[in-house]
């Protein structure tokens, strides 16, 4: 009771500031997301599955194909930020879904949008969940490493810093408010501590064989 006090007090906080912020919180890219949306909207309601949650690197995995279950739901919006998943959650929620794993933040940090309201709006999204599916098991995924060095990296991602400190809060705190830390960030980290040139295009996002090395370090984990 006392943990879920707390994950409804963080849905609270987090949904009064929501209403008084002042700086840049819509997606990336706000026509693709109200046509995903928009399609989400129409797709039939099944419920006990897997979903995968967040913004471009979900929503280009093929997720179906890479765990051989045309029943998962890809639920990734290109340019989405913590805010769009917050203010959407209520469509993934009606699929009560049995494990769901969140993969959100940094198209915020492209925005400069405080580290702490970020790990805010992480928190209100579990708290959420956690009270109208409790069954849903909750994975948050660390937000991944990048690698400013790749040709056509986006420099406004180049946040590593504030990546290792929201990652830090994120691990910190998931026992108490009982979701379960995946750190995929390590696992796609090189030795120069940077996202793995082998598993990306352009220094942000996965390429193919970055999403077979995700899927195969979450199955060898028992996440899946």
């Amino acid at each position: 009771m006392k943990r879920l006090f707390l994950l409804i007090v963080f849905v609270s906080i987090s949904l009064s500031i929501f209403s008084q912020v002042r700086y840049d919180t819509l997606p990336n890219l706000p026509d693709h997301y109200a046509k995903r949306l928009a399609k989400f909207k129409t797709e039939p309601v099944v419920t006990g599955k897997i979903i995968f949650a967040g913004n471009s690197i979900t929503e280009k995995g093929n997720w179906r194909k890479l765990l051989k279950d045309s029943s998962v739901i890809n639920r990734g919006i290109s340019g989405d930020n913590s805010f769009g998943l917050l203010q959407r959650l209520d469509e993934i929620i009606r699929y009560k879904p049995s494990r769901l794993f969140i993969l959100i933040g940094v198209n915020d940090l492209s925005k400069n949008i405080p580290n702490e309201r970020v790990i805010e709006n992480i928190y209100a999204i579990v708290g959420k969940v956690r009270s109208s599916s409790p069954k849903t098991e909750i994975f948050v995924q660390s937000i991944l490493p990048v690698n400013p060095s790749i040709k056509d990296f986006p420099p406004q991602f180049s946040k590593q810093g504030d990546i290792l400190e929201i990652n830090g809060q994120l691990k910190k705190y998931s026992k108490i408010l009982n979701f379960t830390f995946v750190d995929i960030y390590s696992h796609f980290l090189s030795s120069g501590d940077t996202l793995d040139a082998r598993f990306t295009l352009d220094g942000l996002h996965l390429n193919a064989a970055g999403y077979v090395y995700w899927i195969d370090f979450l199955k060898k984990n028992g996440y899946l």
